[in-house]
């Protein structure tokens, strides 16, 4: 029944085919298409900024995470609070490496910086094809998505990259070795923890879907509580290189609220449900 609103809401009453719901994603991937393109023509254009002040932030001595951290060991006299950061250089092999890098970058920070416009997108797309009182209860999920999104992300840039950085940059098994990681090997694994930190910052609003179609509950998550705890803690040990407990309670901390968060959702789509059953 959902799909037929669906199919009238799109043609005001007439039964869309499978390639006219085809066609109509297609025009919303097309439109998030070209907001991706246009911001990352001016991310582009913007080499020396990108590059020297944020790509290459977290590997420098005095970036704000560096200084932070120096200033609360120094604040609560706590020395194990600073962060050593190695002086390293990063290398391109190939000729045309530097600018396939300075290509690839600009991809990905207009897939980034276009996430908010990319969401509405796509709920331009889904919201027809639900109730009214289902359009209703996710009032502001695009919202929602993209602030939990950018926070993830600015975690992963502005937490986990500099320390990640600075441990495997200082870590050495041989006198013999030294660290010189690629271009390419640099941006990806930059990339990837701003990227991974923000899909995984959206687990409440997976959890809200997961709710309104049954598969999770309230009550599931909160009796495998425990379990979740543990599974967080092995998770910001994996995610930290780092032995500091410090550093890994910093990072435990979010993930579990993120946890907390997703039961408080699902309560909450619980009761909405109950309500609607009750409502009819």
């Amino acid at each position: 029944m959902a799909l037929q609103l669906f199919n009238k809401n799109r043609t005001n009453g007439a039964e869309m085919s499978f390639f006219q719901h085809i066609d109509a994603l297609r025009g919303h991937l097309f439109r998030s298409a070209i907001a991706v393109f246009a911001i990352a023509v001016v991310v582009f254009l913007n080499k020396s900024f990108i590059f020297d002040t944020v790509l290459f932030g977290p590997k420098k001595p005095d970036f704000i995470t560096y200084r932070i951290m120096a200033y609360l060991a120094a604040k609560f006299n706590m020395p194990g609070l600073v962060i050593h950061v190695p002086e390293f250089k990063v290398m391109s092999q190939t000729l045309a490496g530097p600018f396939m890098a300075h290509i690839q970058i600009s991809l990905t920070l207009g897939l980034i910086l276009a996430i908010p416009y990319v969401f509405w997108e796509f709920w331009r797309f889904l919201s027809p094809a639900l109730y009214p009182t289902e359009r209703k209860a996710a009032t502001g999920i695009v919202g929602y998505s993209t602030v939990l999104f950018l926070i993830g992300a600015a975690f992963g840039y502005y937490f986990l990259a500099p320390f990640s950085i600075s441990f495997l940059a200082d870590y050495t098994v041989s006198s013999e070795v030294i660290v010189m990681p690629t271009l390419d090997e640099y941006i990806d694994f930059v990339t990837s923890m701003v990227l991974v930190t923000g899909i995984a910052f959206e687990l409440p609003i997976i959890m809200f879907f997961l709710g309104k179609i049954g598969i999770v509950t309230a009550a599931f998550l909160r009796k495998y509580r425990r379990i979740a705890i543990v599974i967080v803690l092995v998770l910001s040990a994996i995610i930290t290189p780092s032995v500091d407990m410090f550093t890994q309670f910093l990072v435990a901390v979010p993930l579990y609220m993120l946890y907390e968060l997703s039961i408080f959702v699902v309560r909450r789509v619980e009761k909405t449900k109950v309500s609607e059953e009750e409502l009819y």
